[in-house]
């Protein structure tokens, strides 16, 4: 068994804003009204997503420097240094997309992160999904169940901690060892009886780890 993991969803969470608000906001304003079916239980997450990925209409140079305008806790590159200096491994989480992943993380610099998300790829001047239903980590909802990640990592790991934002983190935050929350994600698993740590940025997260000696160097 390796040691520790830590697991962080990515947007709202590593980035300060989700992709699909960016891409609402400055591509497809009609993308409003199908967040609020969103919102409203009208449509599952990946159908959302997928509806706004597929209305991005960029060539791909133009949609990589969109992609990357994505604000980002400005900590997260040396957060993610420190624990693989400690021993840890860093993996993202994530029911977006491993294609504007990818982009953001090459740019970072970051290296020996795995990406465990929707596969996507650009074709047409848009982001396609790729959801594979015989994959063992497939949700109809979200496209990838991140619960049943978690508990696979647990399989390798003597301790995974996880951080997330929101609703689809309240899932997996119920099998890590330590869970750490930030925004709506806090009331949720109040609700949930689940234990959390408050943490609004990388920083409170390095700062609980440090406290616990789990990051010493």
């Amino acid at each position: 068994m390796k040691k520790w993991a830590f697991v962080s969803d990515f947007d709202g969470t590593i980035s300060k804003k989700d992709f699909y608000h960016l891409v609402i906001e400055e591509l497809f304003p009609e993308g409003e009204a199908l967040f609020r079916q969103w919102k409203r239980g009208e449509m599952l997450d990946i159908d959302f997503l997928s509806r706004i990925f597929t209305s991005i209409h960029l060539e791909e140079e133009e949609l990589i420097k969109t992609i990357l305008t994505l604000p980002l806790d400005k900590y997260i590159g040396p957060f993610i240094e420190r624990v693989q200096k400690n021993g840890g491994d860093f993996y993202i989480l994530s029911a977006g997309t491993d294609y504007y992943i990818k982009h953001i993380f090459d740019a970072l610099g970051a290296e020996n992160v795995e990406i465990i998300s929707n596969k996507g790829h650009f074709k047409s001047k848009n982001i396609h999904l790729e959801i594979d239903k015989n994959d063992w980590s497939y949700s109809e909802r979200y496209g990838i169940d991140k619960s049943k990640v978690i508990q696979k990592l647990k399989e390798t790991y003597d301790t995974v901690y996880f951080y997330g934002d929101s609703e689809p983190d309240s899932h997996p935050a119920a099998f890590a060892d330590v869970t750490f929350a930030k925004d709506a994600l806090c009331g949720l698993l109040e609700k949930k009886g689940i234990a959390y740590i408050k943490a609004d940025s990388f920083v409170d997260v390095e700062a609980y780890l440090r406290g616990r000696g789990v990051l010493v160097i």
